[in-house]
């Protein structure tokens, strides 16, 4: 199991190889195997001197122990089944074997009909109780009253690998993408094109006195109040602001190492990044200085969200949350109590209550009048990816509807909580596979979640129920929902974006 999450979360937060990594541990290997000459020519080839890569740095023997520890994990993918239980390979994979999709498919397909054996022959054992297990297979079947045809669905394609972020501007129709490809896109949607224009922001980085593309992710996107500018992080370790030209207007470069979150205050004056160095950092959106540094996690930085202009909360695989405030030195309080990495952390729209979501399976709610929790939310049975809160409630556009907030999480489910009273009021079972996003529409009455199944749901969040499906050709990053709440982005890991028009469905 815990394999299989260091599989999806590699996949999100991208801590993979470029090509300059894998050229580095070829040329180790060829040198470690004693073949200099075949090492010296393939290093002039692969141009290893302009690498950035500290080899002293690198252990021995590290391209083996990358190759075992992939098949390890293609290994544990096979192997464990959808309710997270093991199951014994028939046998062990090969090197070849594990790169053959045909191969691992029917390695797949074996276990699959191994633990089908073993249901029906446990379902003939309960005298007659098998009714539960129907109910099951029926819960996931989808209506196809509720499938959205694909004359609804806008396919955006452009990126050359996976997308792992999109997001509305807040004001306009325009739709921006972050993928592996070291680009960002804009997507102009305003007059339902069936291929709208879109504006390619290439990530690039000086070296030799010339901008070369980065060829690193662009790991999260962020618009500003007004939808002016869009700022982007990518794992070169730097943040970017942008015009809605497409004109780079600003590079900050203050943290060493990649930029797992970004976002802008409400007043659109600062930009608040995250990054694997350890410390978050604010901005000065209008110089692209480096207002003040934090460096106060023992780890990596994951997620952070702002709580007024001027103050913040950040989360961190040291499994710590700190709420700090500008030009304070310290972190005006600090919250203990997640027992593994803490995944993402979201304040509710009245900044009071801040929730945070873990690989210890819990969600807790916290509050600034208090250092232990306020709420332990223990039901999901795997790790919990993301939270979000509903725009409803006290100081919000639907101050008649109650506020609930949303978790998404690893075991295929969506659950939707009374934070008042700590109670789960809904749980969504139809994805199949982690899910990733999820995303409340603008009047708090739907729910889009999108899972590696491939497949965006769109939800009622009063009664729970399905009211729209579809089926996309990758595994779903991110979903988001536009200003009007008429359309709905998400973002593919086939390097796919596309955008789903509620209108008259």
């Amino acid at each position: 199991q815990e394999n299989m999450c260091n599989i999806a979360r590699c996949r999100h937060h991208r801590i993979c190889f470029s090509s300059d990594e894998v050229n580095f541990l070829v040329y180790r290997y060829l040198q470690e195997s004693g073949f200099q000459h075949s090492a010296y020519t393939f290093g002039i080839e692969s141009h290893i001197s302009q690498s950035n890569i500290n080899g002293a740095l690198v252990p021995p023997a590290a391209l083996l122990s990358i190759l075992q520890k992939g098949l390890q994990y293609t290994e544990a993918e096979i192997s464990i089944g959808e309710d997270g239980t093991e199951q014994r390979l028939v046998e062990s994979l090969s090197l070849i074997d594990a790169v053959m999709p045909d191969v691992v498919a029917s390695r797949q397909n074996q276990q699959n009909q191994q633990k089908q054996q073993i249901v029906k022959n446990e379902m003939q054992d309960t005298n007659g109780e098998e009714a539960v297990t129907s109910n099951v297979t029926e819960n996931m079947e989808v209506d196809g009253s509720i499938e959205i045809p694909p004359s609804k669905a806008t396919v955006l394609r452009g990126h050359e690998s996976e997308v792992f972020i999109c997001a509305w501007n807040p004001t306009t129709d325009l739709l921006a993408s972050g993928s592996g490809d070291s680009t960002a896109r804009i997507w102009d949607m305003s007059d339902n094109s069936a291929s709208p224009n879109q504006l390619v922001l290439r990530h690039c980085i000086q070296k030799g006195g010339t901008e070369v593309p980065s060829n690193k992710d662009v790991t999260s996107l962020d618009w500003n109040c007004d939808g002016t500018l869009l700022a982007t992080g990518s794992y070169d370790g730097y943040a970017r602001i942008w015009t809605t030209d497409g004109r780079l207007a600003s590079t900050l470069g203050q943290h060493k190492g990649p930029i797992f979150a970004l976002k802008w205050n409400k007043r659109g004056n600062y930009i608040l990044s995250a990054g694997v160095d350890k410390t978050t950092i604010i901005w000065d959106a209008a110089s692209g200085q480096c207002t003040q540094q934090f460096s106060f996690h023992s780890a990596p930085a994951l997620d952070v969200d702002w709580q007024s202009n001027t103050s913040f909360a950040s989360c961190s695989t040291d499994q710590c949350i700190h709420v700090c405030k500008l030009s304070v030195e310290k972190p005006i309080k600090s919250f203990q109590g997640h027992t593994n990495e803490v995944n993402a952390i979201k304040w509710d729209p009245m900044g009071n209550l801040l929730a945070s979501c873990s690989d210890d399976m819990t969600l807790k709610i916290w509050s600034m009048k208090q250092d232990t929790c306020v709420h332990d939310l223990q039901a999901h049975s795997k790790e919990i990816y993301t939270i979000k809160w509903s725009p409803t409630g006290p100081g919000t556009p639907n101050p008649n509807m109650n506020l609930i907030l949303a978790s998404a999480s690893f075991d295929s489910t969506v659950r939707l909580w009374d934070v008042e009273h700590g109670q789960c009021i809904h749980t969504l079972t139809k994805h199949t596979e982690p899910v990733y996003s999820v995303a409340f529409s603008p009047d708090g009455k739907f729910l889009a979640s999108g899972s590696f199944d491939k497949c965006v749901h769109i939800w009622s969040t009063q009664s729970g129920q399905l009211v729209h499906s579809y089926k996309g050709t990758g595994g779903i990053f991110e979903v988001c929902w536009n200003s009007r709440g008429d359309k709905v982005g998400a973002s593919a890991s086939d390097g796919s974006v596309f955008v789903l028009d509620l209108r008259k469905l």
